[in-house]
C-alpha cells in the first residue's frame, strides 16, 4: 500500500504560479513512477504530467512549456511548478503513484482555482 498527501492548491489570477507538492509512505520502494491528473470527461483522471524514478519526466497537453515537475518519482516526492495559469487550468489537481505491478495509488486532491 502506498499513502499519498498533496499540498499546495489555491487561488491564483490567471498568469500566476502555483506549486503542488506530493509526497508518498508506505510502499515506496514498489513504485515506478508518480505524477499529476484531474478529471477528464467520462469520469476519469487525465495525465497532465508524470516523472519517473530515473527523473525522466512526461508532459502532457497543455502542460507543456508551463508546467515543470522535479523530484524522484521512485523516492516518493515530487513537486509541480505551474506557471503562466490560465482559467481553463481550474480543476482538482491529484497526485498518483503507478507501482511495478502497474497498481494505482491516489492521493485526496488538491484544488487549483484561477480566476480574476
Amino acid at each position: 500500500q502506498v499513502q499519498l498527501v498533496e499540498s499546495g492548491g489555491g487561488l491564483v489570477q490567471p498568469g500566476g504560479s502555483l506549486t503542488l507538492s506530493c509526497a508518498a509512505s508506505g510502499d515506496v520502494d514498489s513504485i515506478y513512477t508518480m505524477g499529476w491528473y484531474r478529471w477528464a470527461p467520462g469520469n476519469m483522471r487525465d495525465l497532465v504530467v508524470s516523472i519517473t524514478g530515473g527523473g525522466i519526466p512526461l508532459y502532457r497537453g497543455s502542460a507543456k512549456g508551463r508546467f515543470i515537475i522535479s523530484g524522484d518519482g521512485a523516492k516518493g516526492m515530487v513537486s509541480l511548478q505551474m506557471h503562466s495559469l490560465k482559467p481553463e487550468d481550474t480543476d482538482v489537481y491529484y497526485c498518483g503513484a503507478r507501482t511495478y505491478m502497474d497498481t494505482y495509488y491516489w492521493g485526496q486532491g488538491t484544488q487549483v482555482t484561477v480566476s480574476s
